[in-house]
C-alpha cells in the first residue's frame, strides 16, 4: 500500500538495483563500525550472553551488536557453557568475514586471568601492584607473579583482598580454577 515513485526513464529493476546497492553499502559501513570497535578491544575482556549454536564444537556469545565465537582449542577443559549463561571472555581477534564481522574469544588464554584481576583488584589499575608473569593450566590452576612499586603494600594479599573475596570472585568466573 506504499507509493513508489518512479522517476521517468527508471524501470523497476534499476529501482530494485539501486535499492539492493544502497542496502549493502549500509550495512558495509555497519561492519566497518563493529570491526573498528572491536579491534580497540582486542586484549580486553567483553561479557556476553551465552547462545545455542549450529556447530556443537563452538560456543557463541551474544556481546550486543556483534555474536562472537569461542572455538574448541580457546575453551578451557571440562568446561560447561549453558545456554543464556553470563560468561567473560577474552577478545583474541577480530575480522571481517564474508557474512560480517567476526570476532574470535577465549576462555582459555593466560591474559583472561590478567584482566579478570585488573577489573577486581584497584591496585593494579592504580599501578601500585603490577602482573609480571602468569603461568595458567585452564581448568586446573594458574599461578601469578606479583610485585609491588610502594612500600608497605603487599602484592599478594592485596589480590587475595579481604577474606579472599578478591581472588574467590576471580574463582568464580573461572568455574573453580585454582
Amino acid at each position: 500500500e506504499e507509493e513508489i515513485e518512479n522517476p521517468a526513464g527508471c524501470s523497476r529493476i534499476a529501482t530494485s538495483t539501486a535499492r539492493q546497492l544502497i542496502k549493502l553499502k549500509m550495512r558495509e559501513v555497519n561492519d566497518a563500525e563493529i570491526v573498528g570497535e572491536f579491534t580497540a578491544a582486542v586484549g580486553d575482556v567483553v561479557s556476553g550472553v551465552v547462545q545455542q549454536g549450529r556447530d556443537p564444537r563452538t560456543v557463541y556469545v551474544n556481546l550486543g551488536r556483534v555474536e562472537g565465537k569461542v572455538p574448541a582449542q580457546e575453551q578451557v577443559p571440562g568446561e560447561v557453557y549453558a545456554h543464556g549463561e553470563r560468561i567473560k571472555c577474552f577478545v583474541v581477534d577480530v575480522k571481517q568475514g564474508l557474512k560480517g564481522p567476526e570476532v574470535t574469544l577465549s576462555r582459555s588464554h593466560p591474559a583472561l586471568v590478567k584482566q579478570l584481576f585488573a577489573l577486581e583488584v584497584p591496585e593494579i589499575s592504580d599501578r601500585i601492584v603490577e602482573i609480571m608473569a602468569i603461568a595458567r593450566e585452564a581448568g586446573h590452576r594458574t599461578k601469578i607473579a606479583v610485585r609491588t612499586h610502594r612500600a608497605g603494600v603487599s602484592p599478594k594479599g592485596s589480590l587475595i583482598g579481604p577474606m579472599g573475596s578478591r581472588a574467590r570472585a576471580v574463582m568464580d568466573e573461572l568455574h573453580g580454577e585454582k
